[in-house]
């Protein structure tokens, strides 16, 4: 297996933020637009379609927003505990704004689960999300006990294929990183924080994500 020089943390701390910036600045540019329409223009039929599209894309950055809060960030102090049921609402939201392009099953009790075991959880949902590049199921299940869980998620859809990049960091082969692989390189780190194994496995022509004790 090739070793890998990590990033400073200076480095990762920008390498998250342009991520983050990536994944928003889209939609909040598309609020601004909208805006600009309300503002110059008095058709009530283009009013009407520029308040749909402030609704939903508002409720795209939110979504986003949200999740990296949880994903990235530190969602309460160190060794902090972080409900299921909070975990499966955020990745709802999540994958929600594929708009019916994915869909999310999950399964599994809520509890109260270590910090760095929820975040590995939610990046894998969004490594995931990369293996269903034409739309799909992923279908989470949570098992063992809420302090050393388990995590399978079913990617099952046309095209399944690995997550982009995550393969890579998992076999040490992974190239230079950059706003677009550091989801993946962080979901790599975070399970060795959370002291998981990663596996992606093949079922047929689903693609599996198995996240276990023991990294």
């Amino acid at each position: 297996m090739n070793q890998r020089v990590h990033p400073s943390d200076l480095e990762l701390a920008a390498l998250i933020s342009s991520k983050i910036c990536h994944d928003v600045i889209n939609p909040v540019g598309a609020i601004y637009n909208g805006l600009e329409i309300l503002d110059e223009d008095d058709d009530v039929q283009a009013k009407s379609y520029a308040l749909n599209v402030i609704r939903n894309v508002t409720e795209q950055a939110s979504a986003r927003l949200q999740f990296a809060r949880f994903a990235f960030g530190a969602a309460g102090s160190a060794g902090s505990m972080i409900d299921l049921a909070t975990a499966e609402q955020i990745s709802r939201g999540f994958v929600g704004i594929t708009q019916g392009k994915h869909k999310l099953v999950w399964r599994g009790a809520a509890g109260y689960v270590p910090k760095d075991k929820v975040k590995l959880l939610l990046n894998l949902i969004a490594c995931s999300v990369t293996a269903l590049p034409r739309g799909g199921e992923i279908d989470v299940a949570v098992g063992g006990s809420f302090e050393t869980p388990s995590f399978l998620i079913r990617c099952k859809g046309t095209g399944a294929r690995p997550p982009q990049y995550l393969t890579e960091f998992i076999t040490g082969n992974a190239q230079a990183l950059d706003a677009m692989s550091i989801q993946a390189y962080y979901t790599w780190r975070i399970a060795q924080s959370a002291d998981m194994a990663i596996e992606i496995l093949k079922d047929g022509a689903d693609i599996l994500l198995v996240a276990k004790p023991g990294a």
